[in-house]
């Protein structure tokens, strides 16, 4: 106890340390955005005409991307919801580089009324290192 009370700012620090560690995943169970893997992802590709919706920026989708993936940059994404209408009633998978930005994309489809949202766990990297097909400019 008496390390607590000498150490108040230490255990501040770490507790508020875990905390952003853990929020993301709390906070994307809140919203209703489902996490998929590889797998998931290829099923919901080749077997429920998902849309993939890349939301990186211009010179990391010119650098690799899955194929026929639509590319939306997440700054430009509430502008441009209007070319996703007819995807509004199908499966979207988000993905950015590691699937943090992919994640925010998420949660301005949901706001917007779009129902099966989901985010690829690891973005592009993981779909890269699963050998997964990627296009190149």
């Amino acid at each position: 106890m008496d390390f607590i009370q000498n150490n108040l700012g230490l255990v501040a620090l770490v507790i508020v340390s875990g905390l952003m560690i853990f929020w993301p995943m709390v906070n994307r169970r809140i919203s209703g955005i489902k996490e998929v893997g590889i797998l998931e992802a290829t099923q919901l590709i080749n077997h429920h005409d998902a849309l993939v919706l890349d939301v990186r920026e211009d010179q990391e989708y010119a650098g690799g991307r899955i194929p026929q993936s639509k590319h939306i940059p997440l700054r430009q994404l509430s502008d441009r919801l209007h070319e996703l209408e007819k995807f509004k009633n199908k499966p979207i998978i988000a993905i950015c580089r590691s699937g943090a930005r992919s994640g925010q994309g998420c949660s301005v489809l949901r706001k917007n009324g779009f129902e099966q949202v989901y985010n690829l766990n690891g973005g592009i990297t993981s779909w890269q290192q699963a050998n997964m097909p990627v296009e190149r400019k």
